[in-house]
């Protein structure tokens, strides 16, 4: 090996190769047809699961390609081609399709299960560069990649290709996701754990306070009283019930406008100076639709009622920012 150029314009290296690969897909745009049709037609009607397999690099890229199928609602997994020949292969089923993954076509690992998913009736689906390869050859649908160079200077590293093969799995990922009619609601239904999931999935009774957790103080009650529950229960303010009604909430803006009209806080009961009109939500409600309420009225708490308009809970900004739907 060399010594390495200090001075060398790494830059210009980098730009090159954005450059070639931007030349890679633009390629493959212009090259997409009716075999694109056939694959996604293949794939939207397995019975089974969509089996990606390849070696090396082109092993990585089916691995995200895969990951990108499961989570947009085609079931899917990866196949190391190595380990199919050494039992892996009793994963495949009649029913499944299986998309294999390789440039030159001709990957020994590949090629050497090729037979026996051809027994047991598969059908599949190749993604290379070499129309007459014999994975092309073995294939019912051929994806062409045209790749006559890598953007590796060497023209050995694979970038071009492997570039050129994850835009082509996204594009097939994104065209079943839009036949199948795909929501963001089951998008999160794929990802609980994320922020689409919480955003979407949360439902305002899995974040409010219930039970004594609930500030409430009686009409008749004086500010002071009141004070001692919004201090209590820690939401920023109290409802004020009347035959299991809300009919008032207290928050720290009205004790601040009592205090400017001059009010006298010790003999003055809550219903005097508390808010008459406020926002309520139910408890089925997405946590998200609440945010937004919040967000719109610039509030920081919500109310929460069955549809009989009884209090059974209550939320605040901090239990959104806790579960994450912040």
């Amino acid at each position: 090996m060399n010594s390495p150029n200090i001075h060398f314009d790494f830059i210009a290296a980098g730009k090159r190769t954005i450059e070639l690969e931007q030349q890679a897909i633009g390629d493959l745009l212009s090259t997409l047809g009716e075999p694109f049709n056939q694959a996604c037609r293949r794939m939207l009607e397995c019975k089974g699961r969509i089996v990606i397999t390849g070696m090396g690099k082109s092993g990585h890229i089916g691995a995200k390609i895969a990951a990108t199928l499961a989570s947009t609602g085609s079931p899917s997994f990866f196949v190391h081609p190595g380990e199919a020949s050494h039992g892996d292969l009793g994963m495949f089923t009649p029913d499944d399709v299986v998309v294999a993954i390789s440039n030159s076509g001709s990957s020994a690992e590949v090629i050497s299960i090729l037979p026996l998913l051809k027994r047991k009736g598969v059908e599949l689906i190749a993604i290379t560069a070499r129309d007459h390869s014999p994975l092309a050859q073995a294939a019912d649908v051929v994806l062409h990649i045209p790749i006559e160079r890598e953007a590796c200077p060497l023209n050995l590293a694979p970038t071009s290709s492997t570039t050129a093969q994850l835009v082509l799995g996204d594009a097939l990922a994104t065209a079943l996701l839009e036949a199948r009619d795909f929501s963001a609601e089951d998008f999160a239904f794929s990802h609980p754990g994320g922020a689409l999931g919480r955003r979407l999935l949360l439902k305002v009774r899995d974040l409010m306070h219930q039970g004594e957790e609930i500030p409430r103080v009686a009409p008749e009650q004086t500010i002071p009283n009141a004070l001692l529950e919004v201090t209590r229960k820690r939401l920023g303010m109290t409802t004020v019930i009347e035959d299991e009604r809300v009919i008032g909430i207290f928050t720290d803006g009205d004790l601040r406008r009592a205090i400017d009209q001059g009010i006298d806080l010790s003999a003055t009961a809550i219903e005097a100076v508390m808010t008459r009109s406020f926002t309520t939500v139910g408890p089925d409600s997405l946590a998200a639709e609440a945010l937004q309420i919040m967000q719109e009225k610039k509030i920081n708490a919500l109310v929460v009622v069955n549809e009989s308009g009884n209090l059974i809970g209550a939320l605040n900004m901090h239990d959104m920012l806790a579960a994450g739907v912040i």
